[in-house]
């Protein structure tokens, strides 16, 4: 099994996130992160989810997930050239003694200290998986006392993304019931 890169395009409406995720959960899958903003169209939110599965699995879910109502495009970006990353916040224990030592290494992962307290300090630090758990590891000798991971966020290079909306194009709508017809107009075809 594979980590897979799914962006959505969603409606900004109340229930989206429950039905996304309830879609992961009734297939089995460990959503490992999620993250959903606004985006640059009024009423669409942008999802990115992460989950662990073969190609084929997530490709039924990639499927499954563009069927919803509230889902205007969905696309696995595993394979594709991305930019991604990852804010984590990390308040790490800084006695006196320590503190200059802790400012030497958020300065090599070119994060910063947003918060300076009398027994820590708060270090936010952005970029790939790996260069956040590489500080984390470091900082953990120092002792952590709470860390806070966006997860993943991605988008694919280039000029035009795989999730463009075109502009002025409203998202997509819900099928609209059918309206019945009145026995008066029944009576009279």
């Amino acid at each position: 099994m594979a980590k897979h890169t799914l962006v959505a395009l969603v409606e900004d409406k109340p229930g989206v996130l429950n039905r996304v995720a309830s879609l992961f959960r009734r297939r089995g899958f460990n959503i490992e992160s999620i993250a959903v903003g606004h985006t640059e169209l009024p009423g669409v939110s942008r999802m990115t989810v992460v989950v662990d599965g073969t190609t084929a699995l997530v490709e039924q879910v990639r499927k499954q997930l563009d069927k919803l109502i509230d889902v205007v495009r969905v696309s696995d970006i595993t394979d594709e050239s991305t930019v991604a990353r990852e804010l984590a916040l990390i308040k790490v224990k800084a006695a006196p003694a320590t503190r200059s030592e802790i400012i030497q290494i958020v300065d090599i992962f070119r994060a910063n200290i947003v918060d300076v307290a009398s027994d820590s300090v708060t270090v936010e630090v952005t970029g790939d998986e790996d260069k956040i758990d590489s500080l984390f590891r470091l900082l953990r000798g120092f002792g952590i006392k709470e860390i806070a991971r966006t997860g993943r966020i991605a988008m694919t290079r280039g000029a035009a993304g795989l999730l463009t909306v075109e502009e002025g194009k409203p998202p997509r709508e819900a099928p609209r019931a059918k309206r019945v017809k009145s026995t008066d107009e029944i009576s009279n075809l």
